[in-house]
C-alpha cells in the first residue's frame, strides 16, 4: 500500500482538479452566490448565533464559499485547504465580494493547521460536509481542533454519517467498513458530487470512515465538551437514485422507505481552562480502545 504521503498527493491531485469543476457547476453556483450576497444557512446561524466581530477558521475549505458567507455575517474568516488551486480561487472569489479585507486563506494540510495557523486564535472552528472521509486519522484532527480553539471557543462540524458512508452504492446493503481503518478506500471514479460536465483526469483517491464514536471521543480527549449530536435524514446532494430532493439542497428517503441517519451536526466547546493538548479527562493511549485492525 502506499504510504500518508503518497495518499495526500493523490488526494490534493484529485481536488484540484475537482475545484475547477466545482467552481462551473450550478451545485454550487458561484455566480448567483455573488449576486445574491448569500450568508451562512439557516441552520448554522440557529446553531452558532450572532458571528460578528468573531474570529472563525474553516478547516478543509475548498473555494471559500462557506467561509466567504460568515464574512459576509462580520465574522473575521480564515480558510485552510491543502489544494492550491482552491485557496486561488477563494482568494479571487474573496476579492470579487469585496470581502478581501475580512478572509485569509491558507494552503496546508489539515494535520499541519496548527503550524499553519495560530493556535488559540479561533472562536470557532467550522467543518463543513465532506471533509473527515479524507482523513487517516480523526485524533490527530481532533487535536488541531483543540490546538485551535481559544478558551470557550466552539466547533461546528456537518458531516456525512459514517453510517450512510458505509452502505452500498448500489442498495442500503453494509458494503464498507463503519470504523476506522489504517488501510483506505481506494476509489478511481472520474466523477464528482456536483453535476460535472467533463471528467476528474486525476482520478485515483483514497478514504476513510470514521464511527461516531470514534468522532466524539477523539474530541472529548482533546478538551472538548460535546454540547448537541444530532443526527439527520437528509442530505445535500443524490447520494443514492432513489432519494427526493424535499427542498433545495436537501435530499432524504422517499415516502415508504425506512429512515436513516445520512449526515450529522456535532457541536462542541473547548471550556475557558482546558488544556487541549491533555483535555479534561484524557485517557492513557495505552489504555484507549483502538478500531478494528484491517483484515
Amino acid at each position: 500500500m502506499p504510504n500518508e504521503h503518497e495518499y495526500l498527493a493523490a488526494n490534493r491531485a484529485n481536488w484540484n482538479d475537482r475545484a475547477g469543476i466545482h467552481l462551473e457547476s450550478a451545485f454550487y453556483d458561484v455566480e448567483g452566490w455573488l449576486r445574491d450576497g448569500r450568508e451562512p444557512r439557516r441552520r448554522e446561524i440557529d446553531a452558532l448565533g450572532d458571528v460578528a466581530g468573531l474570529r472563525l477558521v474553516h478547516l478543509q475549505c475548498h473555494f471559500g464559499l462557506d467561509t466567504l458567507a460568515f464574512a459576509r455575517a462580520g465574522a473575521t474568516v480564515t480558510g485552510l485547504d491543502f489544494s492550491p488551486v482552491a485557496v486561488d480561487s477563494a482568494r479571487q472569489l474573496a476579492a470579487r465580494a469585496g470581502l478581501a479585507d475580512r478572509s485569509t486563506f491558507v494552503c496546508a494540510d489539515v494535520y499541519e493547521a496548527a503550524a499553519a495557523l495560530e493556535e488559540g486564535a479561533f472562536d470557532i472552528v467550522y467543518v463543513s460536509l465532506g471533509t473527515l472521509c479524507w482523513l487517516p486519522d480523526v485524533d490527530r484532527w481532533a487535536a488541531v481542533v483543540g490546538s485551535l480553539l481559544a478558551p470557550g471557543g466552539r466547533l461546528y462540524l456537518h458531516d456525512a454519517h459514517p453510517l450512510a458512508w458505509a452502505l452500498s452504492d448500489d442498495d442500503l446493503s453494509l458494503a464498507y467498513t463503519y470504523f476506522e481503518e489504517s488501510a483506505p478506500f481506494i476509489d478511481d471514479s472520474d466523477k464528482t458530487y456536483t453535476d460535472a460536465t467533463r471528467p476528474v483526469e486525476h482520478t485515483r483517491s483514497y478514504e476513510w470512515n470514521h464511527s461516531l464514536g470514534e468522532i466524539v471521543t477523539a474530541l472529548v480527549i482533546h478538551g472538548l465538551r460535546i454540547t448537541t449530536l444530532t443526527e439527520h435524514d437528509w442530505t445535500v446532494w443524490q447520494r443514492w437514485p432513489w432519494l427526493v430532493e424535499v427542498e433545495p439542497h436537501r435530499w432524504t428517503m422517499p415516502p415508504g422507505v425506512p429512515r436513516i441517519p445520512l449526515t450529522f451536526t456535532l457541536l462542541a466547546d473547548r471550556g475557558p481552562d482546558t488544556d487541549p493538548s491533555t483535555g479534561p479527562d484524557r485517557v492513557p493511549s495505552a489504555d484507549r480502545v483502538l478500531p478494528p485492525e484491517t483484515p
